[in-house]
């Protein structure tokens, strides 16, 4: 019984310590992809492919990203553990969008119009909408993980501009908005914005899930 409970205490310590690396390194990854964020809130033309720069420093230095994450678990389990990458994400985007706001552009204002654009058209626009970012998600994100030359990163800098032109919602992206909206607002129904953001994470991960119906 002892030679058990030895294995359910490492299996308990391994999933601990995933779950720190996920946290810890999803913040990181928040921190990344906000920066890009703050690039294209400032030159919407020049930021839509300096966007890229993200999520290029996401793989490269082996951060956690829920986009990048949630289509390629292998089970259930995993994929409840995913969420504490999209916390860890989202945490990383709280603390970029307070230092943003000391920023000498006023990014907040164009991360407003984001926002109000998204609860304007309703959680159903958005949740189809963030399919589409997914797709592009795992799209580039499963051939910029093999590495294997530069041909392998063409679809990262492709699709990322392509998201962003077609106004597809990116949960992190979306949570460094966010955080912009909500210091620069005190009318927030909340509700409403719960299920808006509910709505890009449902979306973001069916559309980075779809991949497995034609790559298996």
């Amino acid at each position: 019984m002892s030679g058990n409970m030895d294995v359910n205490n490492n299996s308990t310590v391994s999933t601990f310590k995933l779950i720190l690396s996920m946290f810890w390194r999803g913040i990181l990854g928040g921190v990344f992809i906000s920066i890009a964020g703050w690039c294209y809130l400032s030159n919407p033309i020049v930021g839509m492919f300096l966007f890229c720069v993200g999520l290029i420093a996401v793989i490269k230095y082996r951060l956690w990203l829920f986009t990048g994450t949630v289509g390629l678990v292998p089970n259930f389990s995993e994929y409840l553990l995913s969420h504490f990458i999209l916390l860890g994400n989202i945490i990383g985007c709280a603390i970029v969008g307070v230092f943003a706001m000391f920023s000498p552009n006023e990014i907040y204002t164009d991360a407003m119009s984001i926002i109000q654009l998204r609860l304007s058209i309703g959680w159903l626009h958005t949740l189809v909408l963030s399919i589409g970012c997914g797709i592009l998600m795992s799209f580039a994100v499963i051939f910029a993980k093999r590495d294997n030359g530069f041909s392998d990163w063409l679809p990262l800098l492709f699709a990322v501009p392509a998201f962003i032109l077609c106004g597809f919602p990116h949960c992190v992206a979306d949570a460094f908005y966010s955080t912009l909206y909500l210091l620069n607002t005190s009318d927030v129904e909340v509700g409403r914005f719960i299920a808006y953001y509910a709505s890009i994470v449902a979306g973001n991960t069916i559309g980075c899930t779809l991949h497995r119906l034609f790559t298996n």
